[in-house]
């Protein structure tokens, strides 16, 4: 095995190849004199005498040009703000594209001006921000090179303004060193403009992004040139307290109203100017926005992203080690249990960068004991560390320990650990990308077969890409903070639990092409593998795929699939998870297809359809669905989603037929009051959910949340429980 690591470390290594050189854009910034309003005017003196980015190149629809929408974009500062503008000329009537004026937008649907910061000059981590014409905002991290876009869960302050004209519109936003993360003394900073016009359909950028990357990438960035670097941002804490009430009864306990109370408070503290201290005291991690509910039909545990904000700022750091679901590290983990909250007594985070090339990352956590679960108190700690190498690579360490920690000391038999290295690939021309891994797991019980690596290379080009991917994970690797569903299993005959070890190959093709056409952009073939082994190497599980897609030139995307399936079930097993009779155990050989249309998002109606169709282990499995929406610009968002799954089986299997709905509105009655409301119908665990939010951002980064929910057995809408919750969260800048 380590032999096997080695080899493919090497090869790695090996694949990484200069690119054609092209000059990189340079912008100078020069230091304000006098002081700039932040009013959408760009009448002071320091605008007249800034250099201009201007000529900004075509990402969409094309990539062999300028941009037909000119714009242009001036930057300054002073000794707490970087200041930036830009004057974003419009010649077509009409209507701007917004979405709504939630914060934090998807920027490819909206009209929008962003800019994206490497402020460490590593070309791998950084920040964006946006604004619409209307003055929406939208702030987020950048990590892992910016390949797989923005985070927008994160939050700072930050201030803008924008005044429309007929023939333009002008922005203004004025950036706080305090809310960014750079290090002192750099006198180069990499740095990209957006602009994204969709009334002409038009992507376009300041420093040229190829088309099939993300015009977030920072590989494509151009350079900042300070007139003298930007000093350390002084003193930055945070202090943002918050306190809840609500009240909430059980209609299944029958029990009376109940009423809870709670407060805590993070802080926020610069030990310089790119490395952070997060602490938190009791903190509060009531969910103000749900989870969107999915029909689950693959016998594993479902992924969901963490919302909660202290989690949130460099949780790359740890999040990013392994894959999607060999995760060393999820914290979501940290204080939920089974759908139960377990209390949090308080925790730090101190992560960030040291230099240029070194970051790191620690974080403890301390839980309550929940003694009617038959839980202890735990501490969870994590360390991360990482070196970049190469060009925009990186080598990271990762160490979790989860510890029972009493009253009565630190258990030195009830713990679990898990150690790692990870090597992150990136060619300086983004066309390489990889990762390889290894992982060992320890347990109180020295059990053997507990580690777990992979490796994972993608190739891009305008016409082919491809990618390979392997897994390899001992049915011992327990993360018990972490999140691999695949080695569990459950036997609901002799209800056991037991885990297996599993491989996994998963490579795929795709070869692009793009006519000469209005109505298509491009559109291509692909070949999809996906392979399950177990230690014998004898197939469990696969999936081979076939698919076209077609990208037309409003953005909508048209996609075939033929798929090919095996599934070996160790078990009798209920496929469809509705409490039915399982299917007895063996292999199974299943084929289906499926169509699937999104429309344009620029029209105020749109929205998508897919049918499915084709066997299903013993049966047959017809799946239809679709989500319309529609923009009443920009007050309102009115959107309806619903997926039927009908399942045929043979006698004497019962047939299922599995809805899921979910209507939802948005109501924007300001920049700085929301109301949304959704129902989620869902029959597959004869549950409906009714969720209302109004949030009142009254300041920045401070908001008042009013949240009521409601649940409901699907079967006869008998009351299951319900709950009324109030928060209070506010920002102070000490």
């Amino acid at each position: 095995m380590q032999k096997t690591i080695f080899i493919l470390f090497f090869i790695y290594s090996s694949l990484l190849y200069s690119q054609t050189k092209k000059a990189t854009p340079s912008l100078q910034i020069k230091k304000a004199e006098d002081k700039i309003v932040i009013d959408g005017e760009l009448n002071e003196k320091d605008w007249e005498v800034a250099s201009i980015a201007a000529d900004f190149f075509q990402i969409f629809p094309f990539d062999t040009s300028y941009a037909k929408s000119k714009t242009e974009v001036r930057v300054t500062y002073d000794d707490d703000y970087f200041y930036v503008s830009a004057i974003c000329y419009d010649d077509i009537k009409g209507n701007y594209v917004i979405q709504s004026l939630k914060r934090d937008f998807s920027y490819p649907v909206n009209d929008a001006f962003a800019v994206y910061m490497d402020c460490i000059n590593d070309k791998t981590n950084g920040f964006c921000f946006g604004v619409t014409p209307l003055g929406v905002q939208r702030e987020g991290l950048i990590s892992n090179g910016g390949g797989m876009g923005v985070t927008t869960i994160w939050d700072n302050k930050w201030y803008s303004e924008v005044k429309c004209y007929e023939d333009k519109w002008v922005v203004e936003m004025a950036i706080p060193f305090k809310s960014l993360r750079y290090k002192s003394g750099i006198d180069t900073w990499r740095i990209n403009f957006s602009r994204n016009d969709l009334k002409r359909n038009e992507n376009s950028s300041w420093s040229p992004v190829p088309r099939i990357f993300n015009v977030a990438s920072l590989a494509f960035t151009g350079e900042l040139k300070w007139d003298s670097p930007p000093k350390k941002a002084g003193m930055n804490v945070a202090i943002i307290p918050y306190v809840t009430g609500g009240v909430s009864q059980d209609f299944l306990t029958q029990n009376k109203e109940q009423y809870t109370y709670n407060g805590g408070v993070d802080a926020k503290i610069a030990i310089s100017s790119s490395l952070n201290l997060d602490v938190t005291i009791n903190p509060d991690f009531s969910q103000v926005e749900v989870d969107r509910q999915v029909t689950n039909l693959s016998r594993f545990s479902l992924f969901f992203p963490e919302r909660r904000n202290f989690f949130i700022e460099n949780s790359d750091l740890f999040e990013r080690f392994g894959f999607r679901q060999i995760r060393p590290f999820f914290s979501r983990r940290i204080g939920l249990y089974n759908g139960n909250v377990i209390p949090i007594v308080g925790g730090f985070r101190l992560s960030g960068n040291i230099n240029k090339n070194w970051r790191i990352g620690v974080m403890s956590m301390q839980t309550e004991h929940k003694h009617e679960l038959g839980l202890e108190s735990q501490n969870y700690s994590v360390a991360a560390v990482s070196r970049n190498v190469l060009k925009r690579s990186n080598i990271s360490f990762i160490f979790v320990n989860r510890q029972e920690a009493t009253s009565k000391g630190i258990s030195d038999n009830n713990f679990n650990r898990v150690a790692g290295v990870d090597f992150n690939l990136q060619s300086a021309n983004n066309k390489w990308f990889g990762k390889i891994f290894y992982h060992q797991a320890f347990t109180p019980q020295n059990l053997n077969q507990s580690s777990a690596n992979a490796s994972f290379l993608s190739y891009s080009s305008p016409r082919f890409s491809g990618e390979w991917n392997h897994e390899y994970v001992e049915k011992n690797y327990l993360a018990e903070t972490g999140f691999v569903p695949r080695i569990y299993y459950y036997n609901p005959v002799t209800r056991l639990s037991y885990r297996e070890t599993y491989w996994r190959i998963e490579p795929s093709l795709r070869y692009k092409f793009f006519p000469k056409s209005k109505l298509i952009n491009n559109h291509f073939p692909e070949m999809y593998m996906s392979h399950y082994l177990d230690s014998a190497f004898k197939s469990t599980e696969f999936l081979y795929q076939l698919s076209y897609t077609i990208n037309f030139q409003n953005t909508g995307v048209l996609v075939v699939k033929g798929k090919h399936n095996f599934t070996k079930l160790r078990t009798p097993i209920d496929i469809t998870f509705t409490g039915k009779t399982p299917i007895p155990a063996g292999d199974y050989y299943f084929n289906d297809a499926s169509i699937a249309y999104t429309s344009s998002s620029i029209r105020k109606l749109f929205g998508t359809a897919s049918l499915n169709y084709g066997e299903f282990y013993n049966g047959v499995k017809f799946t239809y669905s679709a989500e319309l929406n529609y923009r009443k610009q920009p007050w309102g968002v009115f959107s309806l989603s619903y997926q039927q799954d009908e399942i045929h089986l043979p006698q004497p299997y019962s047939n299922s037929y599995i809805s899921l709905i979910g209507p939802k509105i948005e109501l924007l009655f300001s920049k700085s009051i929301f109301f949304t409301t959704f129902v989620q119908y869902n029959t597959q665990i004869n549950n409906v959910n009714v969720n209302s939010r109004l949030q009142w951002r009254f300041k920045p980064m401070s908001d008042l949340y009013i949240v009521y929910t409601d649940n409901y057995y699907s079967v006869d809408m008998s009351k299951k429980n319900r709950a009324l919750i109030v928060k209070l969260v506010y920002w102070f800048n000490v």
